[in-house]
């Protein structure tokens, strides 16, 4: 795709673009419009994503990746929508962080287990059918 040379105020993605570049499906898409997390602007039936949308699509994806709901990225958002931050909007997400981060914390553990219990029964395998 040909890269954009617009400043990031002047930054204006298309629908297909926005899908492109943070690899996306139309419906994935189109449903975070519908659940209000983005709010294109709209001429006729194309809709064009300027740099607040491209900055929260860049939050909603990292929320993804650390494994929040939609609801949680929803209160993320939030945050960075209002310009005086409210301190216990902000206590609030900590927390939610915190036990995100412990969730993940679990997972890892359980994936090195079965990394490390995967390998030993590989290795025994392995010595078996070269010691025949």
């Amino acid at each position: 795709m040909k890269a954009l040379l617009l400043p990031m105020s002047e930054t204006r993605l298309t629908f297909k673009e926005m899908c492109a570049k943070f690899d996306v499906t139309p419906r994935t898409l189109r449903y975070y419009e519908y659940i209000e997390l983005l709010e294109p602007e709209r001429d006729g039936r194309a809709r064009f994503y300027h740099a607040r949308e491209i900055a929260r699509m860049e939050l909603i994806m990292r929320g993804r990746r650390f494994g929040f709901s939609l609801e949680d990225i929803r209160q993320w958002l939030d945050l960075y929508n209002t310009d005086h931050q409210n301190q216990a909007q902000m206590t609030a997400w900590i927390e939610l962080a915190d036990a995100q981060l412990q969730e993940l914390q679990s997972r890892n553990r359980q994936i090195e287990e079965a990394i490390a219990e995967l390998q030993e029964l590989r290795d025994r395998v392995h010595a078996d059918l070269t010691a025949n």
